[in-house]
């Protein structure tokens, strides 16, 4: 038993000393450990074992595609590998491909690729199984970092500056297996001195699975597949982009809503109409004048969107794009350098739509290698403030004024204000309390 916590509202997982647990008493958790597995050796009742969860990995498969094992098995029982200056070994062409029959891969059935002769005459078969799709995806991110190389892997320079992988994004059914065997080949193949790191990633996201309006895992039995091809093709692929990117948290597995992607649709369609006109054109509101209307929101909107993709909160960055558009609706004039700004903001869940708009803003590059857009943090926040007004603490109006006001010029709002002048007509003004940004109190007698 550890001591520490406070056990009546939940288990203690922590460390401290040991109480009523014998000749462990006043130990750690870690000398508590090594001392009871002493004990049991020296007591022949046991022994300190290391059990490992890697289970054997069948590395082979009965199947076509998937890359040849460079293996020849000779006539005399001897069994050697493809001499390098033959590889890569690559699968064989063939119009027809079948199987054996019984427990070989169709490559078997290849005779003039699968039978050999050596420089002594001697016949050999190659290896027929091919090796599983796992192969390949636990380690082709070192490849990206050097694909045109055709003496290593990658550049010893290259895998240096490019490694470890900053982000890996995959799929929620890849977080134990693929995880676990790439973490293999890179630990491999760093023993071997290959690769720089220890580590393939340093940040691992799984994003989590879009189920079927039934909330299951789509599948062709159950008959809730959405084919992603049919909704590009009705919809355009930027509207499939944000409704996927809006659904919910990243990792979330999250349910198919028709009504959903209509959304999408139909808030990429104002996106458009608050910048482009019925002939295409780009709308008079859009101007190089700023009346200051939309300073706040604009500056509210990239801050936000900025921290929420960068945490790959991709919902919460469009739903703040939302209340921005919404925003720009009401405003009289739309300020081309914020124009230009959201639709960066919007440039990675909406590309295609990003770059016409961008044409028609007036540039002939594309947005792709534009900056991301900055923030003005003193415009977070408005340039006037809504002030209750009280008369002898009685609420009769409210007055809109400058942030930085002076006292004297709150009270000469405050004292002229319609509403309020009619409850300090025929009185005498005591005194006036003024709590900046907020309330103004007129005392009469």
């Amino acid at each position: 038993v550890i001591e520490g916590g406070n056990t009546d509202e939940a288990a203690f997982t922590g460390d401290g000393p040991h109480f009523n647990s014998g000749f462990l008493d006043g130990m750690g958790k870690d000398e508590a450990i090594k001392a009871a597995i002493d004990w049991l050796t020296e007591h022949k009742a046991g022994h300190e074992k290391v059990n490992y969860r890697l289970r054997d990995w069948i590395f082979s498969r009965q199947r076509y595609w998937g890359e040849p094992i460079p293996v020849i098995h000779w006539e005399d029982g001897e069994t050697t590998l493809v001499p390098e200056d033959e590889l890569p070994l690559r699968l064989p062409k063939a119009k027809d491909i079948q199987t054996s029959g019984g427990k070989e891969s169709p490559l078997a059935n290849l005779d003039d690729w699968v039978n050999v002769v050596d420089e002594n005459g001697r016949k050999g078969k190659r290896e027929t199984n091919t090796m599983p799709q796992w192969a390949g995806s636990s380690w082709y991110w070192l490849r990206y970092m050097d694909p045109h190389n055709d003496k290593a892997i990658a550049s010893p320079e290259k895998l240096k500056y490019w490694s470890p992988v900053d982000l890996y994004v995959g799929g929620a059914e890849h977080a134990v297996l693929h995880l676990l065997y790439a973490r293999f080949w890179h630990k491999f193949l760093y023993d071997l001195g290959v690769v720089p790191t220890k580590e393939p990633f340093q940040k691992l996201v799984n994003q989590g699975m879009i189920l079927g309006t039934n909330h299951e895992k789509m599948s062709k039995s159950k008959g809730n597949v959405i084919n992603p091809d049919d909704i590009v093709d009705e919809y355009g692929a930027d509207t499939l982009r944000v409704y996927e990117m809006f659904m919910g948290p990243i990792d979330a597995a999250k349910p198919w809503s028709t009504e959903g992607i209509h959304g999408a649709y139909h808030w990429l369609d104002r996106v458009w109409r608050l910048l482009i006109d019925d002939n295409n054109h780009l709308r008079d509101r859009v101007t190089t004048i700023n009346d200051g209307k939309l300073d706040k929101i604009y500056n509210q909107t990239v801050k936000i969107v900025s921290d929420d993709f960068s945490h790959m909160r991709f919902n919460v960055g469009i739903s703040q794009m939302m209340v921005f558009v919404n925003d720009a609706y009401k405003a009289d004039s739309l300020p081309i350098d914020y124009m230009e700004g959201f639709v960066k903001l919007l440039s990675p869940v909406a590309p295609h739509i990003a770059e016409e708009l961008w044409s028609l803003l007036g540039h002939d590059e594309t947005i792709t290698y534009e900056a991301w857009p900055t923030y003005d943090a003193s415009k977070l926040v408005e340039n006037t403030v809504q002030m209750v007004v009280q008369v002898n603490g009685k609420v009769r109006s409210h007055i809109e004024i400058d942030r930085d006001a002076a006292q004297d010029q709150v009270e000469k709002a405050a004292k002229q204000d319609e509403n309020v002048e009619k409850y300090l007509e025929g009185k005498t003004i005591r005194k006036v309390i003024v709590i900046p940004n907020k309330i103004v109190n007129i005392v009469v007698g």
